[in-house]
């Protein structure tokens, strides 16, 4: 893989920041070292002294003088070791990459953590995407990342998707304009990259089968770009066998994975982390040493000591906990509206996440009935023109969240949604 080709001039002109290097240097050392050089402040100045976060089980992670002083000080930009050396056996049991033992300069596995893995796709992004570039996705698309994409000028090209989200065909359709060796070719613009959300699709709740994977990964190939898996509800998914990962067939070291804790372990700690080949990886890790410098050694810490605690069948226990709970929802969901909307709206019933993509018949663009009208009701929905690129085209569509309301509340909602919908249609 040339990864040369891929990277922007700004973030291939990024180099190693002096300080974070001696940080990293000093992490490293001996006790007996007697450092001058950092600007870490002196951990006795800061009031917080210990701390005891009691978990589900009732177990407890305590975190003593010694421990909060590593919490609460500078740590190394791509995390701290312990976290990083449990996320890549995770990674390695769970999707086996096959670019584990490869040479560095020719894709080799590798990992970082970031702040929440919205800020690390904000970085990949930044280091891919030059203004006119063409990239590829398929609407509708989660909102925050279309955000992140539009003040990067580049042309966004949807490729057409169903319940099973993309389709190869049209992949293959919007493909053709080019031709394979055009990739070697810069003028020719080719697609600089495929972002997919391959499991519980924000908002449409499709997921994409183990086939089709295989053949968008053969069309990556074939055009020589990139895929961004963002995975968030990876472990939100209701059926088993879960697919093959893009991660797990990457024989060429082409995907670039964003995986994140914010659904099962916690949202406001901020913890994900980004898989991908390792001349990518440093780039995302020079970025974060100039901008937040790391992710918060504290949650970090918080995590690692869960994580070890538990062990990999503990975390993997945890999921299964978790995916339960969110799959009574999701039929509680379903539950009311095949009771209340049934005739009025269609949907799909999602494989993974935690919405429901509805749309409703017989009314073109949803926009005033969802933001005005069902607010005056009480009922908070999004619409959905804003999950596509254009977000002023009218939509039928609304996006319903089952993650957070009791199964009374969802079916007193979609009583009162039905209800509108009969009067405006």
């Amino acid at each position: 893989m040339n990864y040369a080709r891929f990277i922007t001039v700004a973030s291939a002109s990024r180099r190693p920041s002096p300080i974070r290097v001696l940080t990293e240097i000093l992490s490293r050392a001996p006790k007996s070292v007697i450092s001058l050089a950092t600007g870490s402040p002196n951990p006795n100045m800061f009031p917080f002294k210990t701390a005891v976060i009691t978990v589900e089980n009732g177990k407890t992670i305590q975190f003593d003088e010694e421990i909060m002083k590593r919490a609460l000080q500078y740590s190394q930009s791509a995390g701290i070791p312990d976290l990083l050396s449990w996320l890549k056996q995770l990674q390695v049991k769970l999707h086996n990459p096959p670019t584990l033992h490869y040479p560095p300069s020719q894709g080799q596995m590798d990992i970082c953590v970031t702040s929440g893995s919205q800020e690390g796709l904000c970085k990949v992004f930044e280091m891919l995407i030059n203004r006119g570039d063409n990239i590829l996705l398929n609407e509708p698309v989660y909102s925050g990342t279309l955000e992140a994409l539009h003040p990067l000028g580049c042309n966004m090209i949807n490729v057409s998707s169903d319940e099973h989200g993309m389709i190869p065909d049209a992949l293959k359709e919007v493909l053709s304009r080019w031709k394979p060796e055009d990739s070697k070719n810069p003028k020719k613009n080719t697609p600089k990259f495929l972002y997919t959300v391959p499991n519980g699709n924000n908002p449409a709740g499709t997921s994409l089968t183990s086939d089709r994977k295989k053949e968008i990964y053969e069309l990556a190939r074939k055009y020589d770009f990139l895929i961004i898996e963002d995975d968030p509800y990876y472990f939100l998914q209701f059926n088993k066998p879960w697919a093959p990962t893009f991660l797990s067939m990457d024989t060429d070291g082409r995907v670039i994975r964003a995986d994140s804790f914010s659904k099962v372990l916690s949202s406001g700690l901020r913890i994900g982390f980004i898989t991908g080949p390792k001349p990518l990886i440093e780039r995302i890790v020079l970025h974060t040493q100039v901008s937040t410098l790391h992710p918060s050694t504290f949650t970090q810490l918080m995590v690692s000591q869960l994580l070890h605690q538990w062990g990999e069948e503990g975390f993997l226990a945890h999921i299964e906990r978790v995916i339960d709970y969110y799959r009574k929802q999701k039929e509680a969901l379903l539950a009311a509206a095949d009771k209340w909307l049934h005739g009025l709206a269609e949907w799909y019933a999602p494989t993974a996440g935690m919405f429901l993509w509805i749309k409703i018949k017989g009314i073109s663009d949803v926009k005033k009935l969802i933001e005005e009208k069902a607010i005056k009701k009480e009922i908070l929905m999004v619409p959905g023109n804003v999950f596509y690129i254009d977000s002023s085209a009218p939509s039928p569509y609304f996006r319903a969240s089952f993650s957070l309301a009791s199964p009374e509340q969802m079916d007193l909602a979609f009583q009162r949604l039905a209800e509108l919908i009969k009067e405006s249609i």
